[in-house]
């Protein structure tokens, strides 16, 4: 008997389920969402952790290296990466929730990666309310070979499901639900659909997508496909190098966020 994402129960603990409409030609949809910072959780004010403990350990490290590395940003991508958090301060000032959906294709590689790091950089600079998300112009899996990458960067990654789509649940903190994440189209549901900041993370869906339906925001910040290299001798080394990349660029993005917030 086939499952749909409809009858796939997750615990109340690590994922609340939003009732939104879906794509009528995609099946029901369970959330990828990070709700970051302990406010989003609804955490009490005591229990907020400090810069040393708002991320795993290892998550730590391991953004403080990519954070070291902020030179290796191009000057134009910084310039983007600027423009990009100072929109996102402007909503944090203005006490808004900010919303950021990561689009790429198949919402297997790049979208996930970009939405893992975005959680996890904007927990380590301790910013409440903001929340992640990702999605394709199609639906396929989210790729084993990008979740070794980001277990081998320090994320703790549960298999939960075992289909031609498979559930995960990753965590980056101690201090919130693990994301749940799978591959989905970007207009399903519970991917927002009004008001968010939309980033294209991939030159074919920037083509396919010039509008992204209900977006306040539209950023194109495409990477190169590891896809190229599966199955050659550098296919781990490339995945190590986009999840870095991605990572990076994410710590920067965040910190500067986070700057007079």
């Amino acid at each position: 008997m086939r499952t749909t994402w409809a009858s796939r129960l997750f615990p109340a603990a690590c994922v609340s389920l939003a009732v939104c409409g879906v794509l009528a030609s995609a099946i029901v949809s369970t959330p990828m969402v990070a709700a970051v910072g302990s406010a989003a959780q609804g955490h009490p004010d005591s229990h907020h952790p400090t810069r040393a403990g708002r991320v795993l350990p290892e998550i730590e490290r391991y953004l403080d290296a990519r954070a070291a590395e902020a030179e290796q940003i191009p000057s134009e991508r910084r310039a983007l990466l600027d423009e990009i958090a100072a929109d996102i301060r402007t909503r944090l000032s203005a006490g808004q929730g900010v919303s950021l959906l990561f689009v790429c294709t198949h919402n297997s590689r790049r979208s996930h990666i970009s939405q893992v790091w975005a959680a996890a950089a904007a927990a380590r600079e301790g910013l409440g309310s903001v929340r992640t998300y990702s999605g394709g112009t199609e639906s396929t899996a989210f790729n084993p070979r990008a979740v070794a990458a980001l277990q081998r960067a320090g994320l703790r990654i549960e298999k939960t499901t075992d289909d031609q789509n498979p559930v995960y649940h990753v965590r980056y903190t101690e201090h919130a639900p693990p994301l749940t994440c799978f591959s989905k189209p970007f207009s399903a549901a519970p991917n927002p659909t009004a008001g968010h900041i939309a980033v294209m993370v991939c030159s074919e869906a920037d083509e396919a997508c010039p509008v992204v339906p209900g977006a306040a925001a539209r950023y194109s910040l495409p990477y190169a496909d590891p896809k190229r290299s599966d199955g050659t001798p550098q296919e781990t080394a490339a995945y190590d190098e986009r999840c870095a990349q991605i990572a990076r660029e994410q710590a920067y993005l965040w910190s500067r966020a986070a700057a007079h917030q």
